[in-house]
């Protein structure tokens, strides 16, 4: 009976397997119809939801899923080798598809190097669902811009569940960043134009990361124990800031919850910070102070280990 069993199983996966086409590069890949049979052209622009997971670990890499879709134009000349557009004119809006991305293939195009993640004879599983076909650039910008306050608000809705669940008494900004003011300080406020002087400690709200400190300052053993300057309303660090220590003067402390979109976004801040990624702040303003004029300097390095936008 086992055997039977056995038997019954290997066929239904060849079965599987064999639904799968192959690309020119050897990516392999399978379409799903979404009923729609005109397949998207030159000079459409499209709108998807597509993910990549590492194999080996079943890992997430990068997925659009449940946060803002990608757009993207279709230019039939430069459809590139070994990727999902290599074959997304065999597509047509509703389609989902699966493909397969052999790291060993990558590695010959160059296109990443075996390292600690990418491991020889890996493979990259991914998946895209094409949502909508556009035909010109105005309706793509329409279409982003909703797409964009919907994201805003998931945000927003997401640091309001985390502040309750954590029991925090929090006011909201204007951009919907939680502050909890455990101590408001006295004197002048760090009101724009005014320095402000943080210590403070970044961590993680969401997922398996969450707790997780991504940069501090209060150790006092860390390199950079000082507190961090912060010129109000320059916009030398991310906007969630800016609104926040607005609050504070000179000895406050609180807890700042800030939305993704009022930090780094969707494009997160390689390598610490991932996209959409909504961060915890605690917040002590040591002094709040006229900055003093600094001489024009050439270029703008960045700090490293500052909260920047």
């Amino acid at each position: 009976m086992r055997t039977t069993t056995s038997l019954l199983l290997a066929i239904v996966l060849l079965a599987s397997c064999n639904q799968f086409e192959k690309a020119p590069s050897g990516m392999t890949y399978k379409i799903t119809s979404g009923g729609t049979k005109e397949k998207v052209k030159q000079g459409q622009f499209l709108k998807l939801h597509i993910e990549y997971k590492l194999k080996s670990k079943d890992s997430v890499l990068q997925s659009s899923f449940g946060r803002i879709p990608v757009y993207f134009p279709i230019d039939t000349a430069n459809l590139g080798k070994h990727t999902f557009t290599e074959i997304i004119t065999k597509c047509a809006s509703g389609d989902k598809v699966e493909f397969v991305l052999f790291i060993d293939t990558l590695k010959k195009m160059q296109v990443i190097d075996y390292n600690e993640m990418f491991k020889q004879g890996d493979m990259i599983n991914g998946r895209f669902e094409i949502l909508k076909v556009f035909n010109t650039q105005d309706e793509v910008k329409a279409d982003y811009d909703k797409e964009m306050e919907l994201e805003k608000q998931r945000e927003i809705t997401e640091v309001k569940e985390y502040a309750k669940k954590k029991n925090m008494k929090v006011q909201s900004t204007a951009s919907g960043v939680q502050v909890e003011i455990l101590n408001p300080g006295t004197g002048q406020k760090a009101d724009s134009g005014w320095q402000a002087s943080v210590l403070y400690k970044g961590y993680f709200t969401q997922g398996k990361k969450d707790g997780e400190v991504f940069d501090t300052n209060m150790n006092p053993n860390a390199p950079n124990n000082q507190p961090y300057p912060v010129v109000i309303g320059s916009r030398n660090v991310i906007p969630g800031w800016d609104e926040a220590l607005r609050l504070f003067a000179k000895g406050g402390k609180g807890r700042i919850i800030v939305p993704a979109w009022m930090a780094y976004g969707q494009q997160g801040s390689a390598p610490v910070i991932p996209p959409f990624a909504n961060l915890g702040f605690d917040i002590e303003v040591v002094d709040v102070t006229k900055p003093t004029p600094q001489p024009a300097q050439p270029g703008n390095p960045a700090n490293p280990g500052a909260p920047q936008q």
